[in-house]
């Protein structure tokens, strides 16, 4: 019987991999002015790695699609790099697409803090003075 694997298996390792070379390579070595200021998020990696989905944000909403053109058409070099850094067998095709996960907790934070003023604001008077005092019925 084989024993169980522990930690990340292979895939997670290079999507892990992927994720910090992108992450330098869109900092340093990415020429294209469309391209802002860009964070990888995530990568994901298909079984037989013939294809990366590398999730990304920006700074600034306003160059989200300027730099999803860039990261496009810069995908072909930003692959060729990936293959000068990482030894594996084949370099996977690069997806990206951008991650609006952060905007959507963002804001979800800012609905609570919404619901929880109003709470404050409603029940405010009644957390003052006694249990049962407050509105009259």
């Amino acid at each position: 019987m084989a024993k169980a694997k522990k930690g990340f298996s292979r895939s997670d390792r290079i999507a892990e991999q992927i994720q910090r070379e992108l992450a330098e390579l869109t900092r340093k070595g990415l020429k294209d002015p469309r391209a802002g200021w860009i964070t990888i998020t995530q990568v994901e990696v298909t079984r037989d790695y013939s294809h990366a989905k590398v999730y990304y944000t920006v700074m600034v909403d306003s160059t989200r699609e300027a730099t999803q053109e860039a990261l496009d058409s810069s995908a072909g070099y930003l692959r060729n790099e990936l293959g000068r850094a990482i030894k594996i067998f084949s370099i996977p095709q690069l997806h990206f697409v951008y991650d609006d996960s952060v905007e959507r907790g963002m804001h979800l934070t800012s609905l609570i803090n919404q619901v929880a003023r109003e709470d404050a604001e409603k029940f405010g008077d009644v957390a003052d003075g006694e249990p049962g005092e407050g509105k009259a019925e």
